[in-house]
């Protein structure tokens, strides 16, 4: 018997579902999507068509968003670049995509109005955001819809980094949000996400998926295993980040915030919360 289709990443509800699961899925319609760009900083997608439904995860700028379904001012459909489906507000959308050039290789970094750090920023973007630049002005990149940002804080895509553990390094302190994606809030599976992202590495959204299809499993558990810097470690619902062979790298709910700290401190609080880890992978970022 095939595995059912999780509804995380396939557009499918009990009255709709995309054309291309037509075949796959039992529903009333199909729809045919409609791709628009996320056009704000950040876009938060939620569970339900309303302002205080469950956060998902965000989108952000200059990622693609498939539409199969409006109500009001939400539209509901799928992100391309992790496959998940939620609800977004329209405001917070394109119809006309622009073919990005470059993603915001830091944590953070403003977009100016004009070539001059003493002029009021117009907006904050996060790591992995994607721009199109048209060209350099001295310390600076001119984006296409006129703004401005430091050429140091951007790179081309395909140019990525190299050691994503540094990379995820750069949101220490951050504040713990649940389906957080971004320098205001961020979670354990996001953190990882951005990090191999920015390396040039596709992560699943959750932690669960990115167990299931991240890297290659250590035979030795986290027992029986020499840690380096890199592994990731998986217990149920929950991921971190070797910072070292005794240092573990997370963004958590225990100190609302990313952090680094002793391994075997982490062990035994998650294990009194959830259980022992369940694996550890390691592959190459």
């Amino acid at each position: 018997m095939s595995k059912p289709l999780d509804r995380r990443r396939h557009p499918w509800r009990d009255d709709l579902a995309a054309l291309s699961l037509r075949g796959k899925v039992d529903a009333p319609r199909y729809v045919e999507g409609q791709q628009q760009q996320i056009a704000a900083p950040l876009a938060s997608l939620r569970n339900a068509p309303e302002p205080q439904a469950m956060l998902l995860t965000q989108g952000l700028r200059g990622e693609i968003f498939t539409v199969y379904d409006r109500q009001g001012e939400w539209l509901w459909g799928q992100l391309e670049s992790d496959g998940y489906v939620g609800w977004l507000r329209a405001a917070r959308l394109s119809a006309k995509p622009a073919a990005p050039t470059h993603y915001v290789s830091v944590a953070r970094s403003h977009i100016y109005p004009r070539p001059d750090i003493k002029t009021t920023p117009v907006a904050v973007l996060s790591m992995m955001a994607k721009l199109r630049v048209v060209q350099s002005r001295g310390r600076f990149v001119q984006l296409s819809d006129g703004g401005y940002m430091m050429a140091s804080h951007v790179h081309p895509l395909g140019d990525w980094q190299r050691d994503f553990a540094g990379v995820a390094a750069r949101f220490l302190n951050t504040p713990y949000l649940w389906g957080g994606r971004s320098a205001d809030g961020i979670d354990c599976s996001a953190l990882v996400q951005m990090a191999l992202g920015a390396c040039g590495v596709a992560a699943p959204r959750d932690s669960d998926m990115q167990e299931a299809e991240l890297f290659t499993a250590l035979p030795g558990g986290i027992q029986n295993t020499t840690l380096q810097r890199g592994d990731l470690v998986f217990w149920p619902g929950h991921v971190g980040i070797m910072w070292s062979p005794s240092e573990l790298l997370h963004a958590n709910g225990h100190h609302m915030m990313t952090v680094i700290e002793p391994l075997k401190t982490a062990l035994l609080r998650i294990k009194a919360e959830t259980g022992p880890p369940g694996c550890v992978k390691r592959g190459t970022a």
